[in-house]
Formats: structure tokens, sequence, C-alpha cells
């Protein structure tokens, strides 16, 4: 794997793709079943070769991560 800076990196697989006409949501099931979305342009989805069933890996690199409690 390259080397970044982000200390977040998850690994899991491309469960759904949702085209936009700009932009696509990409959802990630990750290891347990847990799942996380990422929004990314459609080009840059088209240019990874997206599909489901593909192993990615989320790279998140945040100044700030929020918390909140009784929602």
């Amino acid at each position: 794997m390259p080397e970044i800076s982000a200390r977040n990196v998850l690994r899991g697989k491309v469960k759904k793709i949702t085209h936009g006409a700009v932009n696509s949501e990409i959802v990630i099931q990750l290891p347990g079943g847990i799942e996380i979305a990422s929004i990314i342009t459609k080009i840059s989805a088209e240019k990874l070769k997206l599909k489901e069933g593909k192993d990615v890996v989320a790279i998140i690199k945040a100044t700030n991560v929020m918390l909140g409690t009784g929602f």
C-alpha cells in the first residue's frame, strides 16, 4: 500500500454504487458488517473502476470528528 499521512485506513468491499449526474455515493462494507458511505465525483468512481464486490480502502483524513448523544 502506498505511504500516506492519514492514520485512519479502513479496508472493505464496495457494497452499492449510486451514480448521480456529477457525484457518486459508494457504500463500503467493512469486516463485521459495518457500512460507511463516501461521496466522490462520478469521474473519480469511473477512473477507479469501482464496482460491487471490489476491494477498496476508505482513507479518512479529518481535523475534526464530531460526536453526539441523546439523538
